[in-house]
């Protein structure tokens, strides 16, 4: 399983779309300052209209580790590294279902469910990391649940000293240690033996240690408490939920919510069917991952992983017992016992495939080829690059090749060379041309806020007021779709003219 999504994720079809967000681009510039200045920015360096303000870059840390492997292998190495962490994230929920006794082609089936709803967000960007975490985190609080053993909790807070400046998602820690206290204080008060009354409450009382102990933790970040509060701003801005993709309700047209869909189906199953045995924290969970699924697209991959880990197993029992039930006609259960005696085969199959030599040497083999710009032999395994069908690729070629005022090969440098684009688009620009140039918009919403974005937002659809919004952001240049609503109304502009123009993009260059 590992060694598929690695090498699909790098080399394969999937590889192509780890880079199809702009994003990563500022993220790996961001980790070039950390590494040159040996400190963590607290103003932001990119764009003409917020430089020098307050910046939170609350995943410094993601950044130091992309722009280190960005220097040594360029975009192949960034590209390696969430293929790999995707592929241990989903390797870690098969093997966790495989644990609980799921059938081989139930665990699969499940997991390719949780892989097809997650490709909405396969993109080289921190999140992945908070996908990898709160797998383990769940983990970890179910398996202490189930025995009781303090010491597996001694691993979240070391964890949360790392989540917390990896990515914004260390919440979803905290979301998982309210569900586990709140199953087992339960727990505690309904409880009839006394030995069950006294173990869940000495449980509740550890998860509630734990969790004092993790808050404490996520203060050691550069910005201490005022990190905090930047991201309780951050999320309860309604205008910014409302108005940022991937912060809305998902639309299930898509197929990688489609499946989100059927795994939320399989959850309510899988619960009905098997409610004496699933726990009330397991419940608990369900339901968070199916509201906070429903609520953002972008919680769609976690809530996959967390549904798919307690389906899967669910699902299993509900077969096995059928299997066995004088309820099902006698046709069903044969059927059934058959294809329980099938999938014990295939999981024995697969015990035997366990090891680690292989996905090791997969990784082992990649690293090879990111040493050697991708090519092993006469092969190139791993090209990572911008889609110049989904990027202005060749438009900011030409702006990074000549100075378009004097003709030199000198990039530009200033507030009035500044370039708008669309915020999808920021990241690119910023990870081609800066220092050379500044954008003036990028997809750090949390730094613009709302007054700036309402005013970017009548830019892009050509609303009443676009001029003087487009005046205020003091850009040079505006760099649009070629079909875009905007690219239309400065080519009618008589203060603008066209510099550069391809299929994709429109370059245009202020007057006066």
């Amino acid at each position: 399983m590992f060694v598929l999504l690695l090498v699909a994720l790098t080399s394969g079809t999937l590889a192509k779309g780890l880079l199809g967000d702009a994003g990563i681009g500022w993220h790996i510039r961001t980790g070039d300052l950390i590494r040159s200045s040996h400190e963590v920015p607290r103003v932001d360096p990119f764009s003409s209209v917020m430089q020098g303000h307050d910046w939170f870059a609350w995943e410094w840390l993601y950044d130091y580790v992309v722009g280190t492997l960005h220097a040594l292998a360029g975009l192949n190495g960034v590209v390696l590294l969430t293929g790999f962490v995707i592929a241990l994230a989903f390797a870690l929920v098969f093997r966790r279902m495989m644990a609980l006794a799921a059938h081989l082609p139930v665990a699969i089936v499940t997991l390719l469910l949780a892989l097809a709803a997650s490709t909405i967000h396969f993109l080289a960007r921190p999140h992945l990391v908070s996908w990898l975490l709160a797998l383990i985190w769940f983990d970890v609080l179910e398996r202490f649940e189930a025995e009781g053993n303090w010491r597996r909790l001694v691993w979240l807070p070391l964890t949360m000293l790392a989540w917390v400046n990896l990515h914004g998602g260390f919440l979803v820690g905290f979301a998982l240690l309210g569900i586990y206290f709140v199953g087992t204080a339960v727990l505690a008060w309904s409880a009839r033996n006394i030995a069950e009354k006294a173990a869940a409450r000495a449980r509740a009382k550890a998860i509630a240690i734990t969790g004092v102990v993790c808050a404490l933790f996520t203060l050691a970040n550069p910005y201490g408490y005022q990190l905090h509060v930047h991201i309780y701003w951050y999320l309860s801005d309604r205008f910014l939920m409302d108005h940022i993709d991937e912060f809305l309700s998902p639309n299930f047209h898509g197929m990688p919510q489609k499946c989100f869909a059927v795994l939320v189906v399989l959850a309510v199953v899988g619960t009905a069917g098997a409610r004496k045995k699933i726990t009330l924290s397991q419940l608990l969970v369900v339901l968070f991952a199916i509201y906070t699924g429903m609520y953002a697209s972008r919680n769609i991959p976690v809530s996959s992983i967390l549904l798919a880990m307690i389906v899967a197993p669910q699902l299993s029992v509900i077969l096995k017992e059928m299997a066995g039930s004088r309820e099902v006609s006698n046709g069903l259960r044969g059927a059934l016992a058959r294809f329980d005696l099938f999938s014990a085969r295939m999981s024995a199959f697969d015990a035997q495939m366990a090891g680690k030599l292989w996905p090791g040497l997969a990784v082992v083999v990649l690293l090879w080829a990111c040493a050697h710009h991708g090519w092993i032999g006469s092969s190139r395994v791993i090209d990572a690059r911008f889609d110049d069908q989904r990027f202005p690729v060749k438009a900011v070629d030409y702006l990074a090749s000549t100075d378009l005022v004097t003709g030199r090969h000198v990039p530009l440098r200033g507030v009035d060379d500044a370039i708008f684009c669309p915020d999808r688009w920021g990241g690119f620009l910023i990870y081609r041309l800066y220092p050379g140039q500044l954008v003036a918009v990028d997809d750090r919403h949390d730094l613009y806020g709302t007054e700036f974005l309402k005013g970017y937002l009548k830019i892009v659809h050509g609303e009443s007021g676009w001029r003087d919004a487009l005046s205020e952001t003091r850009a040079g240049w505006a760099l649009v779709p070629a079909e875009s609503v905007l690219a239309g109304l400065l080519g009618s502009d008589s203060g603008w003219s066209v510099a550069y123009r391809d299929d994709v993009a429109v370059l245009f260059r202020r007057l006066g």
